[in-house]
C-alpha cells in the first residue's frame, strides 16, 4: 500500500509493511505541520522544521497505513507525539487498532525549545495495547523519565530503545519510520527515506571521470628537469683578516 505525504509536490510513497506478526511497535510518525517552521521569535527569521528535514505525512494518510495487519493478537504500540499532536497520537493509535494505555516515557531533552505558551523542554512517547501486556515480560523497574541531550532533528534517544529492549526481549520488534537498521529490530520506512534523500541529492560527479585517475593523470603530467644545484664549498676564514678571531688551539700546543 503507497501513502503519499505532503512533504513534496507528489509526496512520498510508503514501502510495502513486512509479515508480521509483531508483538512490540516503535514509531517515530512524520507528523504533518501544514509547512508550518518552527521561530525563536518576532523578527527570528526561520530556525527550521520539519519539512526542512524529511518528506512530512498528514494524520489521514497515516491512519490509512495497515498497521493491524503485522499487530500480533497480544502486542503494545510505543508512538512518539510531539506535543502540538497529541490528540492527532491518540487518533492514530485507535485508527491502527489499538487501545489507548498510558504515557511510556518522558524525554527531557534537556534544552528549550520556543513555544507559544511555554519554551518546550519534553516529548512524550506514549503507549498503546492490544489485547494483553505480551509475555514473556523482561524488565519490570523501567523509568518513565529519560534525560538525553537533544540530537540531531527529530532524532529520539537510543535509551528509550534500550528500555524496550529491557522490558520486552523476546517479542518481534519493529520499528516503524526508521532512520536506520538495528540489530534485533525490523526496519520499515527506511527505504522511503532514502529514495526522498537520493532524489533530492546533487548529482555527483566522480572526479576521475572528470579528470581521469590518479594513475593516469600521473603518466600525462610532464615531469619537470630538476636544475642542479651550485656546489657548496666551505671556505676557512683567513686568520690574518681583521676580526678574524685567534686561531684555534691545536692539541698538544703550549698555553700562554
Amino acid at each position: 500500500m503507497a501513502t503519499r505525504g505532503s512533504g513534496s509536490d507528489r509526496g512520498p510513497e510508503f514501502p510495502p509493511l513486512p509479515a508480521g506478526p509483531f508483538g512490540v511497535l516503535y514509531a517515530d510518525p512524520p507528523w504533518d505541520y501544514r509547512g508550518q517552521l518552527q521561530h525563536a521569535g518576532p523578527g527570528s527569521g526561520d530556525t527550521g522544521g520539519a519539512v526542512r528535514h524529511y518528506p512530512t505525512v498528514t494524520s489521514a494518510d497515516l491512519a490509512r497505513l495497515p498497521i493491524r495487519e503485522i499487530a500480533a493478537e497480544d502486542c503494545l504500540l510505543f508512538l512518539w507525539a510531539t506535543n502540538p499532536h497529541l490528540d492527532q497520537a491518540l487518533e492514530l493509535g485507535k485508527a491502527w487498532g489499538f487501545r489507548w494505555a498510558t504515557v511510556a516515557f518522558v524525554w527531557d531533552k534537556e534544552r528549550v525549545n520556543p513555544g507559544f505558551y511555554t519554551l518546550s523542554q519534553c516529548e512524550l512517547c506514549l503507549v498503546f495495547k492490544r489485547g494483553r501486556i505480551p509475555l514473556p515480560r523482561g524488565s519490570r523497574n523501567e523509568r518513565q523519565l529519560v534525560r538525553a541531550p537533544r540530537g540531531p532533528h527529530s532524532t529520539k534517544p537510543e535509551e528509550v530503545r534500550r528500555r524496550i529492549e529491557r522490558m520486552f526481549p523476546e517479542q518481534p520488534r519493529i520499528e516503524l519510520f526508521a532512520r536506520r537498521r538495528v540489530p534485533g529490530w525490523t526496519a520499515w520506512g527506511l527505504e522511503m527515506l532514502e529514495k526522498v534523500l537520493e532524489r533530492d541529492a546533487p548529482a555527483a560527479t566522480d572526479p576521475a571521470d572528470r579528470h581521469g585517475s590518479a594513475k593516469d593523470r600521473a603518466r600525462s603530467t610532464p615531469k619537470r628537469r630538476q636544475r642542479p644545484r651550485p656546489a657548496t664549498h666551505h671556505i676557512a676564514p683567513d686568520p690574518r683578516a681583521p676580526g678574524a678571531g685567534p686561531p684555534p688551539l691545536q692539541r698538544g700546543s703550549p698555553r700562554r
